[in-house]
Formats: structure tokens, sequence, C-alpha cells
């Protein structure tokens, strides 16, 4: 179970109280808000997209991971909370999304995923490669240092993920492209050794 990254949610408010203080809901600035509803729905897109495909082909990669996702979901809903905005996750039902983006992309990624086992499993390292070019993204335009904290564990967690799907992949002899970062980077992660959070 180590080698699928659950960040204990005790560990993210830990972390967030020893930062600089807590920061005040006016200090977000507008993409920073809106880095936290995005990655809000993208934790529970990886979450949903990992359940559904658990359920169709029993692989046990997924139901670990899905549980990883939802401590990620957890970690942002704590920040979203602290910072006084809405939950765009409402009910929470799974395969259902405020954003239309977040939406569309579930369904594609169902739709690819159910084909075979090992489009299953190249499913899976896409979701943690858009994961993981996202909060990169996100890191360079944030300045708040508790939601710092909070992208850099998911970033360990995600980068995580994608050697565990890689690595199964090699069982099915079948490998992963990426699709949403560099080659570099990705050749750069699934050559170093697993990482632990913070």
């Amino acid at each position: 179970m180590k080698k699928y990254f659950i960040i204990p949610l005790f560990l993210i408010f830990i972390a967030l109280n020893v930062s600089a203080g807590f920061t005040a809901v006016s200090e977000l600035s507008a993409s920073e808000k809106n880095g936290l509803l995005r990655m809000r729905e993208e934790e529970k897109l990886a979450r949903d997209v990992y359940l559904f495909l658990y359920d169709k082909f029993k692989i046990k990669i997924f139901k670990n991971i899905s549980a990883s996702e939802q401590q990620h979901m957890d970690s942002v809903l704590t920040l979203l909370n602290m910072h006084g905005i809405e939950d765009p996750v409402g009910s929470d039902r799974r395969g259902i999304f405020k954003n239309t983006e977040m939406q569309s992309l579930y369904d594609t990624l169902i739709n690819a995923g159910s084909r075979s086992a090992a489009d299953a499993l190249k499913t899976g390292a896409t979701v943690e490669d858009l994961d993981i070019m996202d909060l990169m993204n996100l890191l360079k335009t944030n300045s708040n240092k508790d939601i710092k904290i909070v992208y850099e564990n998911l970033l360990k967690g995600s980068r995580n993920h994608l050697r565990s799907f890689v690595k199964q992949l090699k069982q099915y002899k079948t490998e992963y492209k990426p699709q949403y970062i560099s080659n570099d980077e990705f050749n750069s992660i699934i050559n170093s050794p697993m990482e632990r959070g913070k």
C-alpha cells in the first residue's frame, strides 16, 4: 500500500498550521481561487475514473489509488473551507462535475479506459500526466504558502501514481507516451524512486 502514496489528512492539517499562519480570503488572487476550484474537481476526476475502472476490471491499483485521490480531494477541500470558497463538488455524485471541461474529460477517459485492462492502465497514466502538468503550472503562479504546501504534496502523489501505472503497464508489454508533460519530464519521473510526502 505504501507505494500508492496516500497522504494522511492530519499531515495536511499539521502542514497548514505550521506555515506562516492562515491567509485571509481577500489575500487569494483570482487565479489562486480558480486553481483550487479546478484541483478539487480534477482530484475528483481521478478518483471517479479509477473507481469506474476498478468496478470494470477489478485491477487492485485502481482501488488503492482511488483512496489516495480521496485524500487529495479532502486536502483541497480543507483549503476551500479555510478561504470561504464554495465547494464545486457539492453532493459528490460519482461521474458528475460542475466544470464542463472536467465532465467532458471524464466521459472521454472512461470510454477510452473501458476497451481493455491495458487501456484502463493507460487511462490512469493519462490522468496523472494531466495532474502533474496542471499542478506544475499552478505552482508557478501561486504565492500562498498553505496552497503551495498542499500542491507540492499532491504533485509528489501524482508522480508516484504515474510511476505505478507505468510499472503495471509493463506486465501488459505496453508503454505509455506522455500527452501533457514533456518526454524529458516523463522520463525523469519514471526513472526516479518513489517519493514521500512532507
